[in-house]
């Protein structure tokens, strides 16, 4: 179930990254982490978005995410908590045209205020009060 494209990134040689694969994506260790055990969860088939995921992408997606944060978890002891991200579209801050799920570990102190998580997307969103 391989259809790759050569001028992408994510379907060239990922084995120097490499934690974990089967036959639907792999896990590989980010390059550009935002912290220590930030990992990518990245189909093998070339594919944009991930709303054009098969289900057995998505359930091979799935348990890669639960294999990875163990191994995230095993290799960083301080780890308190995960983000889990995926940027679909170039709106949405989507650098790379295939599909990768990012894993982020977090830590109890690493920002001051981790109100909010995900909404950060938008800055100005990120911390809300409920009236």
């Amino acid at each position: 179930m391989s259809t790759k494209d050569n001028d992408c990134l994510f379907c060239r040689a990922y084995t120097n990254q490499l934690i974990a694969e089967d036959d639907f994506c792999y896990a590989s260790r980010d390059s550009f982490p935002v912290s220590t055990g930030h990992s990518l969860i990245i189909p093998k088939r070339h594919v944009a978005n991930y709303f054009d995921l098969t289900e057995s992408e998505v359930i091979a997606i799935h348990n890669m995410l639960l294999y990875t944060k163990q191994w995230v978890e095993l290799n960083n002891r301080d780890v308190t908590a995960f983000n889990i991200g995926v940027n679909a579209g170039h709106d949405a801050g989507q650098s790379i045209h295939h599909v990768h799920v990012h894993l982020i570990p977090r830590r109890k102190g690493d920002v001051a205020n981790p109100q909010g998580g995900v909404r950060g997307v938008i800055p100005h969103k990120q911390h809300y009060v409920k009236d």
